[in-house]
């Protein structure tokens, strides 16, 4: 079943240069399409939208002011059960745990700034691609 995700390479990940090495592992997967993207400086308003089930958690205002640090890419992938495997290909937030191979594995020093953001569920990447990207929904 062909599915969706939204994808943010963030701010970590556009400072480091890494966006084309990202794109490029994202782009060999067969049978995945990147369908929309687009460089952007998230507001707060976003940002809001996107990780308001974390407000009031220690990590909330940390994560925040690291989202606003620069520009993100956002991108629209869709293939089959490409949310599992964006979220296979992204490794677990810890850098440390994530396997060789995966972008985390690879490329992530701290957790905190963890490089990229892939829907974790239908349901999520329903909502998340309708703050990115409202006009494809």
């Amino acid at each position: 079943m062909s599915q969706r995700s939204l994808v943010l390479l963030k701010p970590d990940a556009v400072r480091r240069g890494l966006i084309g090495e990202v794109i490029g592992r994202i782009e060999r997967k067969a049978g995945w399409t990147i369908t929309a993207l687009e460089l952007r400086t998230l507001d707060q308003d976003t940002l809001e939208q996107h990780y308001g089930e974390h407000k009031g958690k220690p990590f909330y205002e940390p994560l925040m002011g690291f989202m606003q640090s620069g520009p993100v890419v956002a991108l629209v992938v869709e293939g089959e059960r490409v949310i599992e495997g964006l979220r296979t290909l992204a490794g677990p937030t810890d850098p440390i745990a994530a396997a060789p191979g995966s972008i985390r594995g690879d490329f992530g020093t701290i957790v905190r700034e963890n490089l990229i953001h892939a829907s974790d569920s239908e349901e999520s990447a329903a909502r998340e691609l309708k703050i990115f990207f409202p006009g494809l929904v």
